[in-house]
């Protein structure tokens, strides 16, 4: 039976995030990138950022950077900026449902 280290949520994300922006993994058929996934009994899914909205990440995807929106039950739970990793809320809590 192989050995493998249990994964982080962070660690996941980014592997994600470079397997979907950098290696160019398979997506669904959509114009921007989106993949969906299961870690830990969590359905998450990964975004390419649209550069034509107007946050600062779409800015940094209309500039040429790899930028991938995560979310979770339709609530945006954290980013990946070319391999950086930045969180909206702990990833550690799934039913956090506190706000800032």
């Amino acid at each position: 039976m192989p050995s493998h280290s249990p994964q982080s949520l962070e660690d996941v994300l980014i592997s994600v995030w470079r397997q979907t922006m950098v290696e160019h993994a398979k997506t669904k058929g959509h114009k921007l990138k989106q993949v969906d996934f299961c870690f830990e009994e969590r359905n998450l899914r990964g975004l390419q950022q649209n550069p034509a909205t107007k946050s600062r990440w779409a800015i940094m995807a209309a500039e040429g950077k790899k930028v991938m929106q995560f979310l979770e039950n339709g609530r945006y739970i954290a980013v990946v900026a070319d391999g950086k990793l930045r969180t909206y809320a702990r990833l550690s809590n799934k039913d956090s449902t506190s706000s800032q």
